[in-house]
């Protein structure tokens, strides 16, 4: 069977991985959902990946949504935080303009266009395998996350270290808050009833309007 019967899992949750272009947001996707890594070109607009994993005893199903980091797609990505029980505001620690950021423009994106109150939001640092090139220290990057009210782990997506960690941690901290649980269950009574109508395609003409 080709789609996600719902029976096959109990809780789904959208998650946004959000910050600068070029700190490996695509590589955490890519690693988290098959274990593998490849060379990536840099994303345009907007890509999703579905993973499906159990967590606390739970099967669930995260629909993560992986924007581009680029200027030029900022309005395009306001409305991918509608709706999103977790965010991942992700910087690379051997390049400190890429932290400096998540304060200045990412944790303020956030704070515009975020829809949910309750949402669990994480702090990651990618790259710690090349630390003789680090820049941002792990101190620096526990304060940020402290300020600005995030989980926060280190990663390496090219060894995959703690990659798991992040997103399941995320699921985990989702599933304390009640809000998002009650969301998270509401989505599939939804998707059983009826197909929501902005899951159809859009008409080519209407990509300008």
């Amino acid at each position: 069977m080709g789609s996600l019967s719902s029976a096959e899992y109990d809780l789904s949750f959208k998650i946004l991985l959000i910050g600068d272009s070029g700190v490996g947001k695509s590589s955490l996707l890519l690693s988290f959902v098959s274990n593998s890594l490849e060379d990536m070109s840099p994303t345009i607009g907007v890509d999703f990946k579905i993973k499906q994993l159990t967590v606390g005893g739970k099967r669930l199903k995260l629909t993560i949504w992986d924007t581009a980091g680029q200027e030029r797609f900022r309005t395009l990505t306001s409305s991918y935080y509608r709706g999103a029980q977790g965010i991942i505001l992700a910087y690379d620690v051997t390049r400190r303009d890429t932290f400096t950021s998540l304060s200045d423009i990412w944790a303020k994106e956030v704070e515009r266009y975020s829809t949910n109150q309750d949402c669990v939001k994480m702090l990651i640092g990618n790259k710690v395998d090349k630390d003789s090139e680090r820049f941002v220290s792990k101190e620096e990057g526990t304060a940020l996350a402290k300020e600005l009210g995030c989980l926060f782990l280190e990663c390496s997506a090219r060894t995959l270290e703690n990659v798991h960690q992040c997103f399941e941690e995320l699921a985990l901290k989702i599933m304390e808050v009640p809000s998002l649980v009650e969301e998270g269950s509401a989505i599939l009574k939804k998707n059983i009833l009826v197909p929501k109508p902005e899951d159809q395609p859009m008409p080519n003409d209407s990509c300008c309007s």
